[in-house]
């Protein structure tokens, strides 16, 4: 699983995901990518599982780059558990996603093939993805999947 190899505090607030993502939002490495269309936590595990399932289907041919990263660390409380008593030890890490930020891109093997091992990795994602082209995001946004 991704995360930190060190953070400089152990606990974080929850802050808030409204607006679009302003970085992050071009295919800069590879030539197919996934874009996020809404906010959201994506889990470590979750990415791991799409770089996987996309890693598999290439049969380990090309390049894939995962252009997120779960630096964010989420708490929770022990089931039935009062309240108080501070707040909880950390679960798990995630990755804050805004609507527009490409989350993994892919090169080095064929159109059809890159456009399914990403499409596969966009079930495996907790939010509503568009497979997209370098060409699709330079040019104006099209209504591919």
């Amino acid at each position: 699983m991704l995360m930190p190899k060190r953070v400089k505090r152990r606990k974080q607030f929850r802050g808030s995901m409204k607006g679009k993502a302003l970085r992050g939002n071009k295919i800069t490495y590879g030539e197919y990518g996934i874009v996020a269309l809404e906010p959201a936590w994506i889990r470590s595990n979750q990415i791991e599982a799409a770089r996987i399932a996309m890693t598999r289907h290439v049969k380990r041919g090309g390049k894939v780059w995962i252009k997120i990263f779960p630096d964010k660390p989420v708490t929770a409380k022990p089931a039935e558990t009062r309240m108080g008593s501070g707040k909880g030890a950390l679960e798990y890490w995630v990755a804050v996603v805004k609507p527009g930020r490409v989350l993994f891109e892919i090169a080095g093997v064929p159109e059809e093939t890159a456009r399914e091992a990403l499409r596969l990795a966009t079930h495996k994602l907790p939010v509503k993805c568009k497979v997209v082209s370098r060409a699709d995001l330079e040019g104006g946004e099209s209504n591919e999947n």
